[in-house]
């Protein structure tokens, strides 16, 4: 993917993982927001890579979300594009992407 479609596909993560947050983890999110929202973007190997650390994410009780492309430009329609871990507290993501290069 280019960077524009990398950087879109990140704002789809962003806004699905706030959508997605349920009442169990609303204090991390106010906090979150509160505090200016920080981010963190890695490489992850492929989309067996992605969907592996979105399973240990799940099984860690964080919110997680895969973005899966709609296919009007660069990638074909359902591929794996990325993963938003969060937000959470920040050893918790640390655990599932630390190990991750930076993009």
């Amino acid at each position: 993917m280019g960077k524009g479609k990398v950087a879109a596909q990140a704002g789809h993560a962003c806004v699905n993982a706030l959508l997605g947050m349920d009442d169990a983890h609303q204090a991390v999110l106010q906090a979150w927001l509160s505090s200016g929202q920080r981010k963190i973007c890695v490489k992850g190997d492929d989309a067996e890579h992605l969907r592996a650390l979105h399973a240990m994410a799940t099984a860690a009780g964080l919110p997680s979300t895969l973005v899966h492309d709609a296919g009007h430009t660069q990638v074909p329609a359902g591929s794996v594009t990325v993963l938003a871990v969060g937000p959470a507290e920040e050893e918790a993501v640390d655990a599932i992407t630390g190990d991750l290069s930076l993009l």
